[in-house]
């Protein structure tokens, strides 16, 4: 059996991973350990967990394919936006949550502004974050669909049966990983991390080193391949000559990777997704105090540096490889058009040797779980602090509490399989979707409605209320679902006629710039009303209190 020995692999780590997250029950018993490692966590621990959290199965799947597609490295311009949103998140954001002593970061809304906004922003992120790790949860089950063609070279795989090949194994990964997280909490979460980010490492590591290894010459052979005008580019302005000032606005606009969506455009993401999704937040909260969180936040920046240009690089070097060995097949959709997505997961199936493939294939388990148990925990954390013990009461001992959690890790487990669900029948009949703007975009349409929101309250002492940060948020949504050409695409689902179009001069804007676009737009509106008397006075209360709760955690 050619794959015996990569089952072996597979195996073994499932059976590690659950082992530890089961471990961790034991200091998982009270709100505090289910949710906060009571506050304990390494610094070095919460790094490794932001990564695991960071490199989903579609960053290890989607950015090879985008170097493969691309062939150059302008992906990685966006690095520089997530290296200058780090610091500022660290200087501002994670002191003033651990100032207020916050589990879920929505409660600080709560204080600042009232019930209303804390609601609104929590039941943001509870949808956005279920989309999209629902969607990237699909991911990993592709490799499913890449074996059966191995087994049946001669025969294609009807979307439908492409569907119910890969709903068994997104329910497997799920339910193992509810499993561990839902019994070990955030401990499980932080340090089954630990363990799948050494295992991805490796897993990058071995497939560059084995490409290099095969192409003739390494990676200057590769390079006498690579002719074209933007081939192993690492910076595009962007520009296009004769378009005039707004043309070339417009055209920045509409493009995904260039120098100023590095600048502009990946910042505000970054700010977004590390300062206000409770997800990435939670990790942070974990460590020792402020300054060691710090460290973790502004660490795992660097780190990623490296790991994509890996990514891209044998992304890269995987078109290459093909070009040099034509004789070789690739994935290809029924149309005979190559899928960039499939072409690395074919080639850990069809040419890594056994042994090293079962690693590979470990490493694609290792961040679909990691990004997976964090979501869990952290849309658990959020529905049941800012929803559940609101609607249904909350429980006098911290042993009900905690069972309430592991309720709304299950929950979630359940809602979570059933948009990996839906995400998997649609690529199946649309096999050529890229998978980063997908999973992305999703953000860019409510993320910058909650960033604008998160701004005013931290940077201004009396501006924003609740009534006009629900007004705030539906304006900078609407602005970027118009810019995004949402409302195009609603119109042709109900009516595949629509003749509805925008103007010519208004931009069709990419993912990178969306989260930016409803920050300012929010931000603006939100400033325009007044934070009432009263409430100010009690922030100033809620504040001195929080100080004094948490100073633990303000360890200098």
């Amino acid at each position: 059996m050619p794959y015996l020995l990569d089952a072996i692999v597979i195996l073994g780590y499932f059976a590690l991973i659950i082992g530890i997250g089961l471990s961790q029950r034991s200091k998982s018993d009270s709100v505090e350990g289910f949710t906060l490692g009571d506050r304990q966590i390494a610094w070095w621990a919460v790094l490794a967990s932001i990564l695991a959290a960071e490199i989903s199965a579609g960053t290890f799947f989607g950015a090879p394919g985008e170097g493969f597609a691309l062939r150059n490295f302008t992906y990685i311009q966006l690095i520089v936006g997530y290296l200058l949103a780090r610091v500022v998140v660290s200087a501002v954001f994670i002191p003033a949550y651990y100032r207020h002593n916050v589990v879920s970061i929505y409660e600080f809304l709560g204080q600042r502004f009232g019930p209303r906004t804390r609601r609104l922003t929590s039941a943001v992120f509870l949808v956005t974050r279920t989309l999209a790790s629902g969607t990237r949860l699909w991911v990993p089950s592709m490799l499913l669909v890449l074996l059966w063609h191995l087994q049946y070279p001669n025969e294609f795989l009807s979307p439908t049966k492409e569907f119910f090949l890969t709903g068994g194994a997104l329910v497997l990964v799920t339910l193992a990983t509810a499993l561990y997280t839902s019994v070990g909490g955030i401990r499980a979460v932080i340090w089954t991390d630990v363990i799948q980010i050494i295992v991805l490492i490796c897993a990058l590591g071995f497939s560059l080193f084995y490409l290099l290894g095969h192409i003739p010459g390494g990676w200057a052979g590769a390079t006498k391949l690579l002719t074209g005008d933007k081939d192993l580019l690492f910076w595009d302005w962007g520009f296009k000559e004769g378009a005039g000032v707004w043309g070339n606005i417009k055209g920045i606009l509409e493009q995904e990777y260039t120098v100023w969506a590095a600048f502009l455009g990946s910042t505000f993401v970054t700010l977004a997704t590390h300062g206000t999704d409770q997800d990435m937040v939670q990790r942070m909260l974990t460590a020792k105090n402020k300054k060691q969180s710090a460290v973790a936040t502004i660490l795992s920046g660097l780190a990623d540096v490296p790991i994509t240009l890996v990514v891209l690089a044998i992304g890269i070097l995987l078109w290459v490889y093909y070009q040099q060995n034509p004789d070789l097949t690739l994935p290809r959709s029924e149309s005979g058009i190559v899928s960039a997505n499939k072409v690395f997961p074919h080639f850990i199936l069809t040419v890594m040797p056994a042994g090293i493939r079962g690693l590979v294939l470990a490493g694609v388990l290792a961040t679909a779980m990691g990004s997976l148990s964090t979501a869990l925990n952290a849309l658990a954390t959020s529905y049941v602090r800012d929803f559940h013990f609101r609607w249904f009461g909350e429980p006098a001992t911290d042993a009900g509490r905690v069972r309430v959690l592991r309720f709304g890790t299950v929950l979630f487990a359940a809602l979570l399989i059933s948009v990996a669900l839906g995400t998997a029948w649609v690529t199946a009949h649309n096999p050529t979707l890229r998978i980063l703007p997908i999973i992305l975009g999703i953000f860019g349409y409510t993320y910058g409605s909650l960033l604008g929101v998160f701004m005013v309250g931290l940077f201004t002492r009396s501006r924003g209320n609740d009534f006009g940060n629900i007004l705030a948020m539906l304006a900078g949504f609407i602005v970027v679902a118009y810019l995004s050409g949402l409302d195009i695409d609603v119109l042709k689902l109900f009516n595949a006629k629509s003749t509805w179009k925008h103007a010519d001069w208004v931009p069709v804007i990419e993912f990178p710039w969306r989260i930016m676009f409803g920050t300012v737009v929010t931000f603006c509106v939100a400033v325009l009303f007044r934070t009432p008397a009263q409430a100010q006075a009690d922030m100033r209360a809620q504040k001195s209190a929080d100080r004094a709760r948490a100073a633990p955690f303000l360890i200098h």
